[in-house]
């Protein structure tokens, strides 16, 4: 008895396909698109919360980055050094939100050193005193002071809170309140 191989049969349009190979139905790709369909739903609000959360972090750690760059500033220059509100970039100005950009500026000869600019829209960042940060030659400041940041549109849950104690020590706590001031 001689063993006979499989042969491919031959199709309408000139192509010869194998026994038992076939391609999707109609019925299983429509499935497949559904499910798809369903996941992106759901992920892609996610992902955009993911990304508008990193944003308050990043805005965060900005601030943060210049308070310890005022206090380092005002030990090693051994003069006091603040940090306040700047629309302008070149001078303080308490009637700009924190949000409007910030600056850190040298008390002795009125130079800055740096210079935040405004944060995107939707964004807000608020003291819990209304005083520019001062910090003195040895590193303290004159009182303890918080930040908060956070989304004010559209609301989210992801807050940074950056405290600042009167010895100049910064932490960062996270919080869940959605509500934006």
């Amino acid at each position: 008895m001689q063993a006979t191989a499989a042969r491919p049969r031959a199709v309408s349009a000139g192509r010869r396909v194998l026994p038992g190979a076939r391609g999707f139905s109609l019925v299983e790709l429509m499935f497949t698109l559904f499910i798809a369909a369903v996941l992106l739903t759901i992920g892609v609000p996610a992902f955009n919360d993911v990304f508008l959360g990193a944003k308050v972090s990043s805005i965060t750690n900005d601030l943060m980055a210049s308070v310890q760059l005022a206090r380092s500033e005002a030990i090693k220059r051994n003069i006091p050094i603040t940090l306040c509100r700047s629309a302008d970039g070149t001078t303080c100005s308490a009637a700009t939100d924190w949000e409007g950009g910030w600056i850190i500026l040298d008390d002795a000869s009125a130079t800055v050193l740096q210079h935040v600019q405004a944060q995107p829209e939707g964004y807000k960042v608020t003291q819990g005193t209304a005083a520019d940060l001062v910090f003195q030659p040895i590193g303290v400041g004159a009182s303890a002071s918080s930040f908060t940041v956070c989304r004010s549109s559209p609301v989210g849950k992801q807050e940074r809170v950056l405290s600042i104690s009167a010895t100049g020590s910064v932490y960062v706590t996270a919080t869940e309140a959605g509500v934006c001031p």
